[in-house]
């Protein structure tokens, strides 16, 4: 699309998503928790860090491959997971990852994704990673366990920063539901797009389709999203369920949601091989700190051999520089990604991972890195004064 073509960041791509959706749509993409500090504070937070570039060193050509979860990687990033994908375009969770095989990247899968994790399995052969609750009942996830080893995914991410629904205002104004349906406050809107709202409205049905078999709860109507999530999860889980965890899968397994050195150790203690530094994007707990600001106290926490991955905040592929030589493994983008599957869909994910892609090499060019496994802290620089940010908005 030559409207895609036009687009040279992802803060351009966000203006796409948002002119394409219906309002209360793009803010479940765009919002955070309470007053949006740490949505803010985790895009705000990497122009706290300077790049120090070398010079003269031969750049002609640079090595960007690296592992994530074991698995081969083109470069340090893969693609979070990230709930309801269908509200954004209809082909859903199945575009995003056709865009990430084609470049060679890691795509993660979420419980509250909207295709089934084994239609998943069937259509993308690269890398994968099922995002996992540990739910009240337990069965379910050992159910989710073995389906995802039948399926040959390659990893299990584990989210522990939920134990009930962050506050996400913006949600409540608009009265976003599950599946989303017309309120007097979104009708406008909603009729403003028909290009979302038509489809959306008349394609196949709206559905969780990873519990909705198991947690039916749906069956009666729309729901609250709030409603649903303090409903099915589990406020009482502790380490002893992050060992049971580990020892039923016997594989590649990250913490996502540590935000601590002490929590990364206690992660791989308990049989984790990572941890995933992340606040939910900003929409759980408002006021935590921003997760470049904790890779090097959790690398230093956990020393080399596990996976360090820095989730959230990324907008450039500066930001992937700046977090490996924190010390991270890799990064994970999610907003990036949907912002590009609302404006185009498959080509939309395309166009996103381009820039970013595009970017990182250029960065690491300029700074005169042509192996990414030789970054290190003396190629960040923390400055106590930071510069504003071009292209950003409070939720880019």
């Amino acid at each position: 699309m030559a409207q895609l073509r036009r687009a040279n960041n992802v803060a351009d791509l966000r203006l796409m998503a948002r002119r394409r959706l219906p309002r209360p749509i793009f803010d479940y993409i765009d919002g955070g928790a309470d007053d949006e500090w740490s949505l803010r504070r985790n895009v705000t937070a990497f122009a706290d860090y300077q790049i120090v570039p070398d010079v003269l060193n031969d750049v002609s050509s640079i090595r960007t491959e690296t592992r994530i979860f074991g698995q081969p990687s083109r470069w340090p990033l893969m693609l979070s997971p990230t709930g309801l994908t269908r509200m954004f375009h209809g082909h859903a969770e199945l575009a995003v990852a056709r865009a990430a095989a084609r470049h060679g990247l890691l795509y993660s899968l979420s419980t509250m994704g909207t295709t089934r994790l084994e239609n998943l399995a069937q259509a993308y052969a690269g890398p994968k990673v099922f995002q996992i609750y540990i739910f009240k009942d337990r069965g379910l996830t050992a159910e989710f366990v073995a389906r995802c080893r039948e399926a040959g995914f390659h990893g299990l991410a584990l989210t522990v920063d939920t134990p009930v629904a962050g506050n996400r205002e913006r949600d409540r104004v608009s009265g976003l539901s599950l599946p989303p349906k017309l309120t007097l406050k979104s009708l406008f809107s909603f009729a403003c797009h028909p290009f979302w709202s038509l489809p959306a409205m008349t394609g196949s049905k709206f559905d969780l389709a990873n519990v909705s078999h198991k947690v039916d709860a749906l069956a009666s109507g729309p729901m609250s999203l709030f409603d649903y999530i303090g409903g099915q999860f589990d406020r009482s889980v502790g380490w002893r369920d992050v060992e049971w965890l580990a020892q039923e899968w016997n594989g590649p397994l990250a913490i996502k949601g540590v935000m601590t050195p002490e929590d990364a150790r206690r992660s791989i203690a308990s049989g984790a091989t990572g941890v995933m530094i992340s606040n939910h994007g900003g929409r759980q707990l408002d006021g935590a700190p921003a997760p470049i600001d904790q890779i090097q106290a959790v690398r230093e926490a956990v020393g080399e051999a596990p996976d360090v991955i820095c989730d959230g905040g990324i907008r450039r592929g500066s930001d992937v520089v700046k977090a490996l030589a924190l010390g991270a493994t890799a990064c994970s983008v999610g907003r990036p990604y949907l912002y590009g599957l609302a404006a185009g869909g498959e080509a939309g994910v395309e166009r996103v991972l381009t820039l970013l892609h595009e970017e990182f090499e250029r960065t690491l060019t300029l700074a005169g890195v042509n192996d990414i496994a030789s970054l290190s802290h003396r190629h960040v620089r923390h400055v106590r004064h930071r510069p504003e940010r071009g292209h950003a908005s409070p939720a880019v």
